[in-house]
């Protein structure tokens, strides 16, 4: 191993590994294991919405299976004082409510830890770990005696586990019961319920524990400013902004609830003063369909997407290779999950990289947006709609199941009233006018992007487009010689697109030598392992590529360091391969670090990595 600091790499990762990283004031983490359809969900955003209005910084993981119900199902908690909000395997308190998980969820609580369990039925000896602290509470016997009814009496054992753990960890009740008031205030009923279970749930674990935990909660106003949401939702509003008026879909998980969002966005602001609507919305009958209509409204000249999933994208590439051929904008925004085939369709990873990179047969390449959380998902959105109409190209977001389905803590969304869509060389009607002929793929400005026009802005523009083989003029032919001129011009136009897609976030430490590289969602967790190595004295510059072609600045910065461990999620080390082949960075400079078992990235696993340098997985 080189030498690049006053630890070696692998020293540096097993002395930050071995250091405590949790169990304070302000800096833990809890899991809470429940059984899918249960209703904990709720119960669970209730507990986050909490912590985050005490100002703690916090983020949401939501573990579910892809069944509808009885599954385990668990939801992690981190709150950070410090700013560290990506996912952690460390956890310093388990609320153990599914019997069927016991012993997984007993055995990852650290030493030290502390279980909360339903006592109502006796906790097996053999499942009791010495070194763990177990909080007994009869929560279904309190329920029975409170509550009428299964459900009601199901739904709120969950609130009550909210109340004992306001109480140990010490957080402010009064939040939790206004965050009840903004849910269930036109619901009376409800709210009475949901209130007594939490008082009851507070007043049982003051009653029975030493209140608060060391590991506990302090109000600090490091949230100012922020807000919690989801980067499918994100996502939506970003089309919303851009000028979207089309969508088509085929449902797809975790990709659908952004249409669900952008439908509910559209009834309250794409209606006019009549009330008729000002979009058009199509659940089509396989995702081939629903580009087919995305490209078809394209061509038309109105904004449009579809969002889907690796699978999804999969089925759409014929679609896919005659818009980039026929040189139609459109943008499609995949929620990435766990491939290949259905996969795990409720585990994250950052598999359709190439898929979407070369999309369909044939020559292709395809300008991609790689968003890190729900603030850029918004903003890489619409930049998408720009950049599909500006090179008349499909333009890929690839956002992901961790960053699409989970609550991110992120800046206040802002937006410039000043923005215009870059809508591209699409000539008026006097342009039109003024002109002898139009021929669709002449490219007048040496740039690779032509003219295109719209259906009945004038008799001279040329209302269709050709996926099969055509030359400058627009019309077909099989000739060699004119084919070649056409694809050399869409590879010219598409390398064009380097300087316009979001540059790499470059950060640099003093001494550092080596790096690490990642992309999308991997960010938080690649920042918090360069932060905890600084620390251990190995300085490691950053850099998080955002979009594809790579510009000029990703290929110097591999090029200055010995070594850069590129971090993703997938198996096959999806994005070295990209800078392989898009780059001229030497093979030997580029070292993979990946993990693709389905869960967000911690770390934890990025320092173990390093540590095991030249393996290429971490669990």
């Amino acid at each position: 191993m080189n030498d690049l600091g006053p630890l070696s790499p692998d020293e540096a990762a097993a002395a930050a590994l071995a250091r405590p990283c949790c169990g304070g004031v302000n800096e833990f983490a809890l899991k809470i294991a429940t059984v899918n359809g249960t209703g904990s969900a709720s119960a669970n955003g209730l507990l986050m919405q909490a912590i985050f209005r005490m100002g703690i910084p916090v983020s949401g993981k939501n573990v579910f299976p892809s069944n509808i119900q009885g599954l385990p199902t668990w939801y992690e908690i981190r709150a950070s004082g410090r700013g560290h909000t990506a996912r952690t395997p460390v956890f310093d308190l388990m609320v153990a409510m599914n019997p069927a998980t016991y012993r997984q969820d007993i055995a990852e609580v650290r030493s030290g830890g502390y279980v909360l369990h339903d006592s109502t039925w006796p906790l097996q000896q053999s499942l009791q770990r010495p070194d763990v602290h177990f909080l007994g509470i009869p929560l279904a016997r309190l329920c029975a005696e409170a509550f009428q009814g299964g459900r009601e009496r199901l739904l709120m054992k969950n609130i009550m586990y909210v109340g004992a753990l306001a109480a140990l960890l010490d957080i402010d009740l009064e939040v939790v019961r206004t965050l009840l008031g903004e849910q269930y205030g036109a619901k009376k009923g409800l709210l009475e319920s949901n209130v007594t279970a939490l008082r009851m749930g507070h007043e049982y674990a003051l009653g029975h524990f030493a209140c608060p935990l060391p590991v506990r909660l302090q109000r600090l106003s490091a949230t100012d400013g922020q807000v919690l949401m989801d980067g499918n939702t994100a996502a939506a509003l970003g089309c919303l902004y851009a000028g979207a008026t089309v969508a088509a879909w085929y449902p797809i998980t975790p990709a659908t609830s952004v249409m669900e969002a952008f439908r509910g966005f559209c009834s309250r602001f794409r209606r006019d003063e009549q009330g008729r609507n000002r979009f058009l919305i199509v659940q089509a009958e396989d995702e081939l369909a629903a580009a087919g209509i995305v490209i078809g409204a394209g061509w038309a000249g109105a904004r449009a997407f579809t969002p889907t999933s690796g699978p999804g994208i999969s089925l759409m590439n014929e679609f896919i290779g005659l818009a980039y051929y026929a040189e139609i904008p459109a943008v499609f925004i995949d929620v990435q999950r766990a491939g290949p085939s259905t996969g795990m369709p409720t585990r994250t990873q950052q598999s359709d990289l190439l898929l979407c990179a070369y999309a369909s047969h044939g020559d292709t390449r395809h300008i991609l947006l790689l968003p890190a959380d729900p603030e850029e998902c918004f903003h890489f959105a619409v930049r998408a709609f720009d950049l599909a109409e500006r090179f008349q190209t499909p333009v890929f977001v690839l956002s992901d199941l961790d960053i699409g389905m989970n609550d991110w803590m992120i800046p206040r969304l802002r937006w410039d009233d000043s923005f215009r869509p870059d809508r591209g060389k699409v000539p008026s009607a006097e342009q039109l006018e003024r002109m002898e002929i139009f021929y669709r793929y002449l490219d007048v400005d040496g740039d690779g992007i032509c003219a295109r026009t719209l259906p009945g802005i004038h008799p001279r523009g040329a209302y269709f487009t050709r996926g099969s083989g055509h030359n400058k003029l627009g019309g077909y032919t099989e000739d060699a010689a004119e084919y070649t001129e056409v694809m050399q011009r869409l590879a010219r136009k598409i390398r064009g697109a380097a300087e316009a897609v979001p540059g790499p976030i470059i950060l640099r430490r003093e001494g550092a030598r080596a790096s690490l590289v990642t992309m999308g969602g991997c960010d938080r967790a690649v920042r918090e392992a360069i932060d905890r190595l600084a620390e251990e004295g190995l300085p490691l510059d950053y850099m998080r590529v955002r979009g594809f072609p790579f510009g000029d600045a990703v290929a110097r910065f591999l090029a200055e360091h010995e070594i850069n461990w590129v971090v993703e999620q997938n198996r096959d080390a999806q994005l070295r391969s990209l800078l392989l082949l898009e780059t001229k960075v030497a093979r030997e400079r580029l070292r993979s670090i990946t993990s693709y078992g389905g869960l967000p990235l911690s770390w934890q696993q990025v320092a173990e990595g390093i540590l095991h340098d030249g393996e290429q997985s971490v669990p």
